[in-house]
């Protein structure tokens, strides 16, 4: 960080929250869609790219014997990742497993950034002029509202491609509240269940995206204070902030893989659900 004299904790705090953005500098306003965090975008395409990349090293490396740790890990995740879509989704996943597939392995890869010491990353930007850097893509509001907005996507799509266009529509205003033969009472159901089917869908998307947020934004809140604890000038602050920067970092590691397992599996949920006639 700039300047002379040593941040104190809040301001440690704040600027390790503010973002590498378009703007220049930390953003003031909470909502400005003029700003683009590049951070967000670069570490979140540099996962997916490397999930990729992972994904093909395995295929290439599948052989009629018996597979490695590698290889034999991926196609385990394969098999478990495919039953789970299998018993959710009533109809063809031949696109749908590995949608949730990539969801999970990307979200995982994402979150796994937080494991990183805090300070590392960013004091590399530091040294290459760059006053600003936010590491985990998951802990920024904007990517994973960005991931639920997709999943919207698909539901939709999967709702019209299996339902038919008509018949989509006509769910939106004849569920969940049915409708009437009296073409007075059949409005005020149509837009009541159309009402609802809006809340529902807002409520999903936005829920969907706030939870992985919410438990990644703590997580590496948690991470900034104990390297706040580490960096005392004492003897006992700094072995207590090994420790339990030690101990945060194992227990993270399951809400990391937790939190990208229950992103994947409401993906399956939310198009399952596209599947089902009401």
């Amino acid at each position: 960080m700039a300047g002379a004299s040593a941040p104190t904790p809040s301001e440690y705090i704040v600027h390790h929250l503010a973002h590498l953005n378009t703007s220049g500098a930390a953003q003031k306003d909470i909502i400005d869609f003029s700003i683009i965090n590049i951070d967000t975008v670069f570490y979140s395409v540099l996962m997916a790219v490397i999930t990729g990349w992972l994904m093909y090293r395995a295929a290439q490396r599948i052989t009629s014997g018996v597979p490695g740790r590698f290889v034999g890990t991926i196609e385990s995740l394969v098999e478990f990742v495919h039953e789970q879509a299998r018993s959710i989704v009533k109809g063809d996943i031949s696109n749908i497993a590995p949608l949730a597939l990539t969801s999970f392995v990307w979200i995982v890869m994402m979150n796994a950034l937080d494991l990183l010491p805090v300070d590392l990353l960013p004091s590399l930007g530091e040294m290459l002029g760059l006053h600003y850097m936010r590491v985990v893509p998951t802990a920024d509001l904007n990517g994973t509202l960005s991931l639920a907005i997709v999943v919207l996507a698909l539901s939709i799509y999967y709702g019209i491609k299996v339902k038919g266009f008509g018949h989509f529509l006509h769910e939106l205003v004849a569920a969940p509240f049915g409708t009437s033969r009296n073409p007075i009472f059949a409005i005020i159901l149509g837009a009541a269940n159309l009402a609802m089917q809006i809340i529902e869908y807002v409520a999903k998307t936005v829920s969907l995206g706030m939870r992985l947020f919410g438990n990644m934004f703590a997580g590496e809140l948690v991470f900034m204070l104990i390297a706040l604890l580490g960096a005392t000038a004492t003897w006992w602050g700094a072995g207590l902030g090994f420790i339990t920067g030690l101990g945060w970092a194992i227990f993270h590691i399951l809400i990391i893989t937790l939190q990208g397992f229950i992103f994947m599996m409401l993906t399956l949920v939310y198009i399952g659900q596209a599947h089902e006639a009401h």
